[in-house]
């Protein structure tokens, strides 16, 4: 029933603003400027079949470094991002309430659309120069969707204006959907590039192939993680609570430090933002935030106050943030990869996201009116493939 209400009162969200749809009708233009042959071009590279890789498999790769099997991996994501890149270009232009007329959001799909372009009109690669010119390219591409995440938030935000408060979030199921097969996606899409780029700097850090380390220490990930969510809230609230990391530093195993620093740092500045919020006009010390690192397991608690019972279901989803949000029209996305203390509403799922690209999961455990505690559990054999959507 609330679905159909949804759909029936569709026009009351989207009611025009002038300045969006003149934004709208120029990034409209600009897609015009894209060729019928490249657009029919997209719709047969997006029904191919994707080809899912395991940590493992990269990491026995990238061990025997050679020329061969760098074209031979080149070779590989010649063909297999172009699949990728299609399928989600594709999607981007058929979302559902109107998002893909959002200003921000014709602009990503542009970005994909420039990609698959520029992919597919590069010649076959056939000996180690071709190789090296095409890991130029591809390191571009990467860098053309180095703010993919913010703009997709700020299309959202556009999105929100629009529609009527009183929705409730469950009916845009098929939004959030998207969103989680769109930035699981784009994690394999720059794992992929961001690995065969990495292989070729000249002094690579010892235990390293790529982007993978092979004896990670997530106890040192989780402190250099703590240490970077703390100095965030030092600059946001003048003071942060202490964090306290628990477990054998000794204990490593293969994995993507850059993954797991980034899932570490959302959690802990979650816990550290709702302990400052909780205990800024008290006279009480702010308790320390926990971080227990066991085997195969990482557990950070605080005593924030928890997160209300009402508000627990809505916190995997990209149209709920507890805090203000710190992107608008005017936001300067050439800035916006500084780390703020909240307010995207993205920071949870993509997270639980790059947990499940290999293997693991997010679990968030919260007691109203005491803290909460976040499970994410890594799976240390590497060998789950990626969950291509």
């Amino acid at each position: 029933m609330a679905i159909c209400e949804c759909v029936a009162h569709k026009s009351q969200y989207n009611q025009p603003n002038p300045i969006q749809s003149h934004q709208s009708m120029a990034a409209k233009k600009l897609y015009e400027s894209f060729s019928k042959s490249l657009l029919d071009e997209v719709q047969r590279w997006g029904s191919m079949k994707q080809t899912g890789v395991s940590l493992r498999y990269m990491l026995e790769f990238g061990s025997r470094f050679t020329d061969r099997n760098l074209i031979l991996a080149a070779q590989f994501l010649h063909k297999e991002l172009p699949i990728r890149i299609a399928r989600r270009a594709i999607e981007l232009q058929s979302l559902p309430y109107g998002l893909s007329e959002k200003p921000a959001i014709l602009k990503v799909r542009d970005w994909y659309l420039d990609s698959f372009r520029d992919l597919r009109s590069f010649p076959d690669i056939k000996d180690k120069n071709d190789e090296q010119e095409f890991t130029k390219m591809i390191n571009l591409v990467k860098v053309r969707h180095n703010n993919v995440v913010p703009t997709m938030a700020l299309g959202v935000q556009q999105l929100k204006k629009d529609l009527d408060p009183k929705i409730d979030y469950k009916d845009l199921d098929d939004i959030h959907q998207f969103l989680d097969r769109f930035y699981m996606s784009r994690i394999g899409i720059r794992m992929l590039i961001g690995q065969h780029v990495a292989m070729h700097e000249p002094n690579p850090p010892p235990d390293r192939i790529g982007y993978i380390h092979t004896k990670m220490s997530p106890v040192e990930v989780a402190r250099n993680a703590s240490e970077d969510a703390r100095s965030v809230c030092l600059r946001e609230y003048g003071s942060a609570p202490d964090v306290h990391v628990y477990g054998d530093p000794n204990f490593t195993f293969p994995y993507v430090p850059n993954h797991l620093h980034l899932m570490v740092f959302e959690l802990v500045k979650n816990s550290l933002r709702a302990v400052e919020e909780r205990f800024m006009d008290s006279d009480k010390i702010a308790p320390p935030i926990r971080i227990i690192v066991a085997d195969g397991l990482e557990d950070v608690s605080d005593e924030g106050g928890g997160i209300p019972r009402s508000g627990l279901p809505r916190i995997f989803t990209y149209l709920y943030s507890t805090a203000k949000n710190p992107l608008d029209e005017r936001a300067d996305l050439g800035t916006a990869d500084i780390a703020t203390m909240a307010g995207y509403g993205f920071g949870l799922p993509i997270s639980r996201l790059y947990a499940r690209y290999f293997g693991g999961d997010l679990q968030i455990i919260s007691m109203e009116g005491y803290g909460t505690d976040a499970y994410l559990h890594l799976s240390r054999l590497g060998d789950s493939q990626e969950p291509l959507p």
